[in-house]
């Protein structure tokens, strides 16, 4: 009989935070979510690719992290729940802020981006991660679903 431990791997989870978490920026308003993702926006293809980034809180709704979700064409992304919540458990998030860019400048949500939105509330809701917000960003403003009443299925 061989031995079965040298046919898989071990799973250990291990975290380790290099950012204290009183050092971390708080998100107070949907303009601090724009304002710290066109730091982290390449705005050379803001107007060029979609993109979709995710915004990662504690509790106490200060960043995390935020990570590239997907990186698409000019007219579309596509984003994969599995892909947000893998990372998002990976990083131990309590909250969550999904982003985008309209390269057309349009503001308005698509019907995708309403079924995505619903699919990662919905989802998060069975896993204890809140998504707080979903913007749509361009070079010169950005629509939130949760200012305008969009999160509420």
């Amino acid at each position: 009989m061989s031995d079965l431990t040298s046919k898989f791997e071990e799973v250990q989870l291990i975290y380790k935070n290099r950012v204290k978490a009183s050092n971390r920026v708080r998100i107070t308003s949907s303009a601090d979510v724009y304002s710290i993702l066109k730091q982290n926006w390449d705005l050379s293809q803001i107007e060029l690719l979609e993109e979709c980034k995710l915004l990662m809180l504690d509790n106490s709704l200060r960043v995390m992290s935020i990570a590239s979700i997907s990186k698409g064409g000019m007219t579309g992304t596509v984003v994969d729940p599995r892909v947000v919540f893998s990372i998002s458990l990976k990083r131990r998030a309590h909250r969550i802020i999904l982003a985008h860019n309209h390269p057309s400048g349009n503001l308005k949500p698509s019907t995708s981006d309403l079924n995505l939105t619903r699919q990662i509330k919905e989802g998060g809701e069975l896993l204890n991660i809140r998504l707080d917000d979903h913007l749509i960003i361009t070079s010169d403003g950005y629509y939130s679903m949760s200012d305008e009443g969009s999160l509420s299925f």
